[in-house]
């Protein structure tokens, strides 16, 4: 029957071009009712963090989190999963900035914009606004990156940003670093500091 890895990566081999059979058959078997659609790795990294720790197991449920490697995709992946498609509830973040391409994607395809829960940056900001910046340091020391971080905020072009700015840019100066910071900085929120978008996300599978 294949396990959802598979569903997402027939998925996102069917947004590239190739055949959408596979993903049907696995939808199918597979009992998926919902797509959780995420810009990036890092966002899929930090829902499945939160749904852990509230003892979620989404794949269970027939919920697929994945990552559409990029905003502007978000009119492809709607219209294979939506109405026109697979016909799933589609759901998931977006970006304040990126707002535009979400509604006229999820216009296109027939779905709800309603469904999606906004970031005023992105999720790293509002982690890093929900921890505030000192315990963020904390736990980037406490990963063994404090020389990492020292020398990066020593930058002149870092100067005239806040230490949230500072440490946002940060996370995004090594591949995989987002990805690995997603997990972290959930983890160490408090149950009831959950920023409010991606606890509307969880709160509305």
């Amino acid at each position: 029957m294949g396990d959802m890895g598979e569903f997402r990566d027939a998925v996102v081999g069917w947004a590239a071009g190739g055949p959408g059979g596979p993903a049907r058959e696995l939808a199918a078997g597979l009992a998926v009712r919902t797509a959780v659609l995420l810009e990036g790795p890092s966002d899929v990294a930090a829902v499945a963090a939160l749904a852990a720790s509230r003892g979620r197991d989404l794949e269970a449920e027939g919920v697929c989190v994945l990552s559409m490697g990029g905003a502007m995709s978000v009119g492809r992946f709607a219209q294979l999963l939506g109405p026109p498609g697979l016909g799933l509830r589609l759901t998931g973040l977006c970006d304040e900035r990126e707002r535009p391409y979400y509604a006229r994607g999820l216009e296109r395809a027939g779905a709800a914009e309603g469904g999606f829960f906004v970031c005023t940056a992105d999720l790293e900001d509002e982690l890093i606004r929900a921890l505030g910046a000192a315990r963020v340091e904390e736990l980037v020391r406490a990963e063994g990156e404090q020389r990492a971080l020292e020398s990066f905020l020593r930058q002149p072009a870092q100067r005239d940003r806040s230490q949230e700015q500072r440490l946002r840019r940060f996370l995004g100066t090594k591949k995989g670093r987002k990805i690995h910071y997603g997990r972290v900085l959930v983890e160490a929120l408090d149950p009831d500091g959950v920023p409010a978008p991606l606890d509307g996300l969880l709160g509305s599978l």
